[in-house]
């Protein structure tokens, strides 16, 4: 198996990362490169030139691990599930140009006076068309919970343990879970608990510090205790460096690396 097949490995999310020495994408894929990481990830990619992107992938032998759905649209208000089923498919397109990377989802705010089954069921309706799309494209849907206590209120989807749920009640390969660790916190949640019994139905790790949002070890979470969890529940792909740096680029991830042990 390669190395990025058989064990856990660190992706710079570059829409932070090596940003503030490198203005261009293909310049930060390239630094990502220089500093011996295997992988990066972005946000939106509408304004990003992927065909340039996919030409430096391909040049480094870095792997894109992913990006997000947009237009971002809810996945629980049915009045936005064509919008956002035009999304997927339109960001389906642009994954299999950048190198099939997985596609990034969260919820939608929540509505109003609506009983939260009702944004459950719809959110799993959009879910499993999108998904359907998702297994005609060969490519993975990621279905995220954020917070909304810091950078997102009035987000509907912020449980882990809800979107174990809505992935488990789509039932398709091509969703999973994205399990940022970063917001789960935020949140109150512990890993060993949230993810008991169900992680399979994880696809991705990303990971921030608390409070703040920089570099592993720059706040208070119990870093050697999470990744180890990781590690017992088998977890076998990118760990996505989804943090804002406090100073230079490379001192940051030097931290990061120390602190995650990886």
């Amino acid at each position: 198996m390669s190395r990025l097949e058989d064990i856990m490995y660190l992706a710079a999310c570059i829409e932070w990362l090596f940003a503030a020495e490198n203005p261009t994408f293909t310049d930060r894929i390239r630094a990502a490169k220089a500093a011996g990481l295997d992988a990066v990830e972005f946000h939106l990619w509408r304004d990003k030139p992927l065909s340039e992107i996919r030409q430096t992938l391909e040049e480094t032998g870095v792997k894109l691990a992913s990006f997000v759905v947009e237009p971002r649209r809810s996945i629980v208000d049915p009045a936005q599930h064509g919008e956002f089923l035009a999304a997927v498919r339109d960001s389906l397109i642009a994954a299999k140009e950048a190198g099939a990377p997985a596609l990034v989802v969260a919820s939608g705010f929540t509505r109003p006076d609506v009983p939260r089954q009702d944004h459950f069921d719809a959110a799993v309706t959009a879910l499993r068309q999108a998904a359907t799309l998702a297994e005609e494209a060969g490519i993975l849907l990621l279905l995220e919970p954020l917070n909304d206590r810091v950078e997102h209120p009035g987000m509907y989807l912020v449980s882990t343990t809800e979107g174990l749920d809505m992935v488990e009640t789509v039932n398709s390969p091509n969703l999973r879970l994205l399990y940022d660790m970063y917001h789960s916190t935020v949140m109150g949640e512990d890993p060993a608990q949230v993810l008991a019994g169900r992680f399979h139905l994880v696809g991705h790790v990303q990971v921030a510090d608390v409070p703040g949002r920089h570099q592993p070890g720059s706040g208070t979470i119990d870093w050697p205790r999470y990744i180890g969890i990781l590690r017992d529940l088998g977890y076998q792909g990118a760990i996505g460096l989804e943090y804002k740096p406090t100073g230079p680029t490379l001192e940051g991830l030097t931290q990061a690396r120390k602190t995650l042990g990886l």
